[in-house]
């Protein structure tokens, strides 16, 4: 099958978040399974012809190579892309991002016309590509090329949906007729994402449960009616863990590799991120990691309303990220006063990020609401016992077998939870079987890429 991805950011050309992740090895996975892949995204000012070896073709089509012979085409416009953020500066998001985006998505169909790379399936993803549906059956219902292809468009978090003013819609090249509540028109102003969701054949997000969540009013944003009327067509496959990164029997960023069959290994790792973080050498007490954006979505708003309580257990809790600055301030005050118990890291520190995955014993992921996440999943790989919230990708990998759950989303529920934690963590014979279920999870691409392959067939013979 011939699958053309369509996204504004891609590892290891750019990247803000997870998109870029999925995207960089998404396509590798599917390469192996014997599909012909093509990616375009935006070439932005980050993205070094030297670096990546990007080559051009005939028309000056540039493209570089990924997989065994995956091309990314990059769609090059000096006054949209040459810049150093991709979405916004310090001052907020880019006043043109609707033209910046727009152009991205028309410039893409024509690119691959010009290559002749007729796609069975354009796949699209988030908000900035989410125009190429509209656009194909719009401006390209006509075009012999186009005739048989199929559009599935992932929401990876359905909280960015590209919302531009009214006055901006003769910018995208379409009818007035378009601008209705039942397409694009959305409390008075532009929805792009909303004309996507409309305009695809297929709609998938990163999770099962997050496909029924964001049909509800709590999670949907303003867009669960319209995602009701497409359930039929709305699907949720997880996310992968691309396990040559994340695996502690090869993990380069740790002190000691470990498996299965050397389980005791984990423990030089908990001693060695115990010295790092200046908390005291005790094996016995469970060491709680968090790595995290510091925002109420992931949880800190219930989490530090327990703090002082969490804080008169026998634990000890490493945090790193960035994040809200009202989060920053409240963890430092707690860090001074219990510095034997918290450890704060307030940056972005990739081998640190390692170190934790493999040295604590829980993994706290209290989020009031999460896409898919990748976190509890790499824990699970580190035989590091998830605790999460029940919601999106974190219900659908996360259950008592492997991990602790909590259905409420409260202070009392989560302390609760921690203190279950806690005293199972002290029957060492429970706490082994927990870190066996858990290291046996499989959430590899493979399994993600066979389902997407399912999906695109679906979508063909629609």
């Amino acid at each position: 099958m011939k699958i053309a991805m369509c996204a504004s950011e891609v590892v290891p050309f750019a990247k803000t978040g997870g998109l870029a992740d999925v995207l960089g090895a998404l396509p590798l996975a599917l390469e192996e399974l014997d599909q012909q892949i093509i990616l375009v995204m935006p070439k932005y000012k980050v993205i070094s012809d030297a670096k990546f070896n990007i080559q051009s073709l005939k028309g000056n089509i540039l493209y570089s190579t990924i997989g065994k012979n995956i091309k990314v085409y990059f769609i090059k416009h000096q006054k949209y892309f040459n810049r150093d953020g991709l979405y916004q500066d310090k001052k907020g998001d880019y006043k043109d991002n609707l033209d910046r985006f727009a152009y991205y998505c028309r410039a893409t169909l024509a690119l691959i016309k010009k290559i002749d790379f007729k796609p069975d399936i354009i796949h699209c993803h988030d908000w900035q590509s989410a125009l190429i549906p509209v656009y194909l059956k719009n401006l390209y219902k006509d075009d012999p090329f186009y005739k048989n292809t199929k559009t599935v468009l992932t929401i990876h978090n359905l909280g960015y949906q590209g919302l531009f003013p009214k006055e901006e819609f003769p910018k995208l090249g379409l009818s007035w007729e378009l601008f209705n509540m039942d397409m694009l028109e959305f409390y008075g102003k532009i929805n792009i994402l909303k004309g996507g969701i409309v305009f695809s054949d297929l709609i998938s997000t990163v999770s099962q449960t997050y496909s029924k969540e964001i049909q509800t009013k709590e999670f949907g944003f303003g867009l669960e009616g319209v995602l009701g009327k497409r359930k039929d067509s709305l699907f949720g496959i997880l996310n992968g863990l691309d396990y040559s990164i994340w695996n502690p029997q090869n993990d380069k960023f740790i002190t000691t590799n470990y498996s299965l069959n050397n389980l005791e290994d984990k423990y030089k790792n908990k001693r060695e991120l115990q010295k790092i973080c200046n908390l005291p050498l005790k094996k016995e007490i469970p060491l709680l990691g968090i790595v995290s954006r510091l925002a109420q979505q992931k949880g800190f708003d219930i989490l530090l309303e327990a703090m002082e309580e969490i804080a008169k257990m026998e634990i000890q809790m490493v945090i790193l990220g960035v994040g809200d600055l009202k989060y920053h301030q409240l963890l430092q005050d707690i860090a001074r006063r219990f510095p034997k118990i918290l450890s704060l890291h307030l940056k972005f520190d990739d081998p640190l990020a390692h170190k934790i995955y493999a040295g604590s014993d829980i993994f706290l992921m209290p989020s009031r609401y999460e896409p898919c996440g990748l976190g509890q999943m790499i824990s699970l790989k580190y035989g590091t016992i998830p605790l999460v919230f029940k919601t999106g990708g974190l219900a659908d990998t996360v259950n008592e077998k492997n991990g602790f759950v909590f259905e409420n989303y409260t202070k009392e529920d989560l302390l609760k939870t921690i203190k279950q934690a806690i005293d199972t963590f002290k029957n060492k014979e429970r706490w082994l079987m927990l870190m066996r279920n858990a290291m046996q999870c499989n959430f590899s691409w493979f399994e993600s890429a066979k389902r997407y392959i399912q999906l695109y067939e679906r979508a063909t013979q629609g």
